[in-house]
């Protein structure tokens, strides 16, 4: 940061991203120089006394050399150059530009001896040839590995190109000057930009119904959120490194605090306290049972996930072989051909056909699969809902600024997250044309209707339970996973009475929305500037975190004045100023610029009462003896306390559904072996 000018335009790289490509490059130079050196020592004399083709022949050998020879100390210089300084110290690294300027015009040589090369080694037209094999065979390769080379350039360069980099941003308020189009006019590229790469990426989208719409949304919001910034793609990742070391220690201090003041969120083991004040279905066994029906309406590609070596053949056993060549099952849309899908549903709930009521497994932009269900054991309709698991549904996802959400029993001016409004609108248009519900309690009147779903399908399920509680007074709704921007605040407190929201761990999508993207991008910027480590040294440190944990003293001699981006505050809210910085006035000029929420106006939040599960920490005691206890501790939770995405080593394997459910049987087994010591103890 910021991106790396050359050829007069900018490119999606920066003058310090060139460490540790440079260093692979120098280690193939040191073994092509090493091996030409040997050709040379015993070819070079050959070529005095070849009658034609001996004068190119050293001259490919001594330009070779001499190529290798140069590249290697422009590689060197790179590496030098380029691990000077933190990101934002550029001035130290000025250089980079002139020496990647005088390394890619020595292409143009190298190009030239190389085709000569390929002629002199595979053609056969330039007589001077040698009985050595080793010599022939060297020539080979190195011509083989150039080519290589080459190819995997221009490939870099493709990566790293910028179609907007040859265009200047000024802001509207400059509109006197001409240099370059207006803050509006650059969105509008950068607008038409995305779209044409959805539409050329994901051309079989555009036949969906909302497939131009999707794209629009997704557009509009990828061209707001870092517009303003000069951040590259390894400037975000040294970003979430720092970001992570950050966060480890201001939770830390939080933990210091705590301790001293003796407040702070208070997890527990015992689920008879926690749960003394929660009506009598919001249980951890409840939430369980149903998990296995939100785990069903992913289908067969959950149970080989689940069962890797054993899904497709417990699968066999629920399919219906060539099911098209038969009468249709009326009741299940959009399955292959020996409804697999369908076999897995049968499979992870233990139902039988006939308590299938209804199963649809269309999935396009804003309609997502669900199965309609009867569960015998609870006496309940299940209406299960599947979460993201294709591009259609990550769209539908995408679309998330706030739409006005209207339901009977929802406070005024109630919000929602546009894709999953329009994803209840498509499935309650579902259930009418279908009836499915009516013809349902005809059958099983004394049953009660039940809702649940994971990640995607768990914030619809919530928005759907909100339509139909006019209707199914005593509708409750399990949601595993819910994403952070579902609802506005009051709305989110009134789906506390008929919703409950089950979440583990670090969980990335119960605090992902785009109010905290936009922190985090505030966030990433500030902690960047605040380090005063070089990009390599921190992408190393990314690697050993990853294996071995943040140590304690990376805590203290990572940033310059950790203290100073503590104060700048991480969950600011819409109307909060803009943040400053520890840095001078032209950087805290951008940082007023991206502190500026573009695109998320209304603030939403999670849905339904939160139950936070979190793994326990061992005590001393615990750790010395040997010792076990309960693996797992909790706390009702508000929708604020998921409000800044944080970045951790856990956060996508904890949004897991096959984790969440593993997490509760946990706790269950560890509750009933309690329960079954105490009861022996009692009995002894």
């Amino acid at each position: 940061m910021p991106a790396l000018r050359l050829f007069g335009r900018k490119w999606l790289a920066a003058s310090d991203d060139l460490v540790f490509p440079s260093l692979f490059e120098i280690c193939f130079r040191i073994v092509w120089l090493i091996l030409m050196g040997i050709v040379c020592e015993n070819y070079w004399q050959h070529t005095w006394n070849c009658r034609e083709g001996g004068l190119g022949v050293r001259i490919y050998l001594g330009g070779t050399l001499i190529l290798i020879t140069l590249n290697l100390l422009l590689l060197i210089g790179l590496v030098n150059r380029s691990a000077q300084g933190s990101i934002t110290e550029t001035h130290l690294r000025r250089l980079v530009g002139p020496l990647l300027m005088c390394k890619i015009l020595l292409i143009i040589p190298e190009i030239a001896l190389n085709v000569f090369g390929t002629i002199w080694a595979f053609c056969n037209v330039i007589k001077c040839t040698t009985g050595q094999k080793f010599s022939k065979s060297v020539i080979e390769a190195i011509v083989l590995f150039n080519w290589v080379l080459f190819a995997l350039i221009i490939f870099g360069m493709a990566i790293v190109f910028d179609p907007l980099g040859s265009t200047k941003y000024r802001r509207s308020r400059d509109s006197n000057d001409n240099n370059g189009p207006t803050e509006s006019a650059f969105h509008r590229k950068v607008y038409s930009l995305w779209m044409r790469r959805f539409r050329w990426a994901f051309c079989c989208l555009r036949k969906d119904e909302f497939g131009h719409e999707a794209f629009a949304q997704v557009a509009s919001l990828l061209s707001a959120l870092f517009r303003g910034t000069d951040l590259v793609p390894s400037d975000f990742m040294a970003g979430c490194v720092l970001l992570r070391v950050r966060q480890k220690r201001e939770t830390r201090e939080m933990r210091r605090i705590r301790m001293l003041n003796d407040d702070g969120p208070r997890y527990s083991t015992d689920l008879a306290r926690i749960f003394a004040t929660a009506p009598s279905w919001m249980t951890i066994k409840n939430a369980r049972h149903f998990m296995r029906f939100a785990l069903a309406s992913y289908g067969w590609p959950l149970v080989c996930y689940m069962h890797c070596c054993t899904g497709p053949y417990r699968l066999i056993k629920k399919s219906i072989c060539c099911a098209c060549f038969r009468s249709k099952y009326s009741v299940v849309v959009d399955d292959n051909c020996c409804l697999c899908h369908f076999a897995g549903v049968k499979f992870m709930t233990h139902l039988r056909n006939e308590d299938v009521l209804y199963a649809s497994f269309r999935n396009h932009v804003f309609e997502l699969p669900f199965c309609v269900l009867a569960d015998h054991n609870t006496k309940s309709i299940v209406i299960t809902i599947r979460g993201s698991f294709s591009f259609r549904d990550i769209f539908t996802d995408l679309t998330a600024n706030c739409e006005r959400f209207e339901a009977p029993g929802m406070p005024p001016d109630s919000a929602a997250h546009r894709g999953m409004v329009a994803g209840v609108e498509q499935l309650m248009k579902r259930l009418r044309e279908t009836n499915i519900l009516d013809r349902a309690f005809t059958t099983y009147p004394e049953y009660s209707l039940v809702l649940t779903g994971h990640s995607l399908g768990a914030g619809v399920a919530i928005l759907l339970g909100a339509k139909l509680r006019s209707k199914y007074p005593d509708l409750r709704v399990y949601a595993f996973a819910t994403p952070a921007g579902l609802l506005s605040r009051e709305a989110a407190r009134y789906t506390e009475t008929y919703a409950f929201t089950v979440g583990v761990g670090d969980d990335f999508v119960m605090r992902l929305g785009v109010d905290s993207i936009e922190n985090l991008r505030t966030m990433i910027i500030e902690t960047i500037r605040a380090c005063k480590l070089p990009k390599y040294r921190i992408m190393l440190n990314g690697f050993g975190y990853a294996f071995f944990g943040v140590p304690s003293r990376d805590l203290e001699t990572t940033f310059l004045d950790v203290t100073q981006i503590e104060s700048s505050g991480t969950s600011a809210s819409v109307e909060d100023p803009p943040i400053s910085t520890i840095m001078p006035p032209t950087a805290s000029m951008l940082s007023r610029e991206i502190g500026v929420r573009r695109f998320a106006k209304t603030r939403l939040y999670t849905g339904g009462r939160i139950l936070h599960i979190v793994r326990r920490k061992r005590t001393e005691l615990e750790k010395k003896s040997n010792s076990g206890g309960p693996t797992y501790e909790m706390r009702w939770a508000t929708p604020e306390d998921f409000t800044e995405l944080k970045i951790m080593p856990r956060m996508f394997l904890d949004h897991f559904p096959d984790y969440i459910y593993r997490t509760m049987t946990k706790i269950l087994e560890e509750q009933k072996a309690t329960a079954e010591s105490i009861t022996s103890i009692h009995e002894i």
